[in-house]
């Protein structure tokens, strides 16, 4: 049997259905056979592709991206997922949109959604504010779809918000699983999910939060550290307690670097804003006090300034597992003497591991597909089989 057929069948075992015409906000939403599914998918578009077969399921629509912070690689790992589907994209640039003269997200949300069958969303500056706005934009598309304003109801998907970053962690976790040989070799595996120091101010809490969110439903000893003050949501906090009783690993706290890395299979040291400072820059946003912004952003870089000793260096790479933990990141990575003087990580741990980098990045697009994929196809497993039958050339050689 193929790997391609494994999949399949794999696949035909998973309870899916819920999925179909849905969308997906936060990896905790998910149970344990949908977030299995998505990897599943990711791997098989991909062998796919490998091989050369077509795996358009569209011959003709829309993908609207909409970013409200700056990004390069989920610009991109989005734009690539909804060509590998046949989908064409077009960002919404809101500076150039009626948004600007106060247009309502309901009104917004319809007049793009004409012939849209996506809606990507990256709103993560400010607390209480992202995974509300795409709340409101999905509940806005589903009443123009209800009321027979739209002819399809698109999919929205997180593609990082003030709670998770989805698409993140579970490219994170399906590079982890291929790194480590399969879901069943993840158990016990300790993971220091930790602060580390950086130059620049109010880094979002969703690459932690869906960190930890995610890693904890996989048996693993997940361990969180970062200076006092820089806390992350409670509620958070509960939802990775949580999932690491249920699955039998652990979810600890810690306020030391080396601590966390004693031992560690995989490390993933990133900087982060505190919960507390965040809410605050939230509060001073709605209330348009921008020099007040200013402010809270010079006590911050002075906070963060602090603690530059919580660096991941050589020295403290060789406290984990036989000293060859995994190194993670997000990228991009504040490394020192690099692209800062003084940062995340040093350039010689950097760059042992720039390639297992570049490949965790690469699972992102095929993640996002794979969402894409499960929420327009009834039935995933006999649309994957129709297209490998089809075996229609990506491109001719």
């Amino acid at each position: 049997m193929s790997k391609f057929e494994e999949l399949i069948k794999h696949l035909e075992t998973l309870d899916v259905k819920d999925m179909y015409e849905g969308d997906f906000f936060l990896t905790w939403d998910k149970s344990d056979d949908e977030l299995e599914a998505v990897f599943t998918v990711a791997d098989a578009l991909r062998d796919m592709r490998e091989r050369n077969i077509s795996t358009k399921i569209f011959d003709s629509g829309l993908a609207v991206s909409n970013f409200r912070d700056n990004s390069t690689r989920t610009r991109f790992s989005f734009a690539s997922a909804c060509n590998l589907l046949g989908l064409e994209v077009q960002d919404l640039d809101e500076g150039k949109s009626q948004i600007a003269h106060g247009e309502t997200v309901r009104e917004t949300a319809n007049m793009i959604s004409f012939m849209a069958d996506v809606i990507g969303i990256r709103d993560d500056m400010y607390i209480g504010k992202g995974h509300t706005y795409q709340k409101e934009v999905v509940e806005s598309v589903t009443e123009g779809y209800n009321e027979g304003i739209l002819e399809q109801k698109p999919t929205l998907v997180n593609l990082q918000c003030d709670i998770d970053h989805p698409t993140q962690a579970m490219a994170d976790m399906l590079h982890i699983i291929h790194q480590f040989g399969g879901v069943e070799n993840l158990k016990g595996k300790k993971v220091a999910m930790t602060w580390a120091y950086s130059p620049s101010y109010g880094k979002p809490l969703s690459v932690p939060q869906g960190v930890v969110g995610l890693f904890t439903r996989f048996g693993m000893d997940v361990v969180l550290a970062h200076p006092e003050g820089y806390d992350i949501m409670p509620e958070v906090e509960e939802v990775a307690k949580a999932n690491a009783e249920k699955s039998g690993g652990s979810f600890t706290k810690c306020n030391s670097m080396a601590e966390a890395f004693k031992d560690a299979d995989i490390v993933y040291p990133k900087s982060w804003a505190s919960f507390a400072a965040m809410e605050k820059r939230t509060n001073l946003y709605g209330e348009g006090d921008f020099d007040g912004i200013k402010e809270l952003e010079k006590e911050l870089l002075k906070q963060n300034a602090e603690h530059k000793d919580w660096e991941c260096t050589e020295e403290m790479m060789k406290l984990t597992k036989d000293g060859k933990a995994l190194y993670l990141h997000c990228l991009p990575a504040d490394i020192t003497g690099v692209s800062c003087k003084a940062g995340e990580v040093e350039a010689s741990v950097f760059d042992r591991y720039r390639n297992p980098l570049y490949k965790e990045a690469s699972f992102k697009p095929y993640i996002i597909a794979a969402m894409i994929f499960l929420a327009k196809v009834k039935d995933p497993a006999k649309a994957l089989a129709e297209l490998e039958e089809k075996a229609k050339a990506r491109k001719a050689f």
